[in-house]
């Protein structure tokens, strides 16, 4: 009986742990997006798309927490500013200097077209 119950104990620590550990090693790989994701906001670079676009959420997915940091203009609830920016499809990134990349571009991509860089990625051990 005794066996059990430590055996229980166990498991519950090693679950328990292990659920710590892998939220936290997820917030340290989004936060370290931040930086280029401040960096495209500080150049203005805005993304136009709507929530039910699957592209659009893929960008989104991309940046994990970062995109909080994107300028970000959801159409379905802002259609006259859509318009009168020329959108026409989704998702659609336009530059301070007017240029625009449509469709799914990816972070690197975007990199390479803001000058903004990318963190340096760690190969995983």
């Amino acid at each position: 009986m005794n066996s059990k119950i430590i055996l229980s104990i166990i498991l519950g620590f090693l679950l328990t742990s292990g659920i710590v550990f892998f939220l936290l090693s997820g917030d340290k790989s989004n936060a370290a997006l931040d930086e280029f994701s401040r960096c495209l906001a500080e150049k203005k670079v805005t993304m136009y798309g709507a929530d039910w676009c699957p592209h659009c959420q893929n960008e989104k997915k991309a940046f994990g927490s970062s995109f909080k940091f994107i300028p970000y203009i959801e159409c379905p609830e802002d259609p006259k500013r859509c318009l009168a920016a020329g959108i026409s499809g989704y998702p659609t990134w336009i530059f301070s200097d007017g240029r625009r990349l449509e469709g799914e571009q990816g972070v690197e991509k975007l990199s390479q077209e803001s000058g903004c860089p990318l963190p340096e990625r760690k190969p995983r051990l």
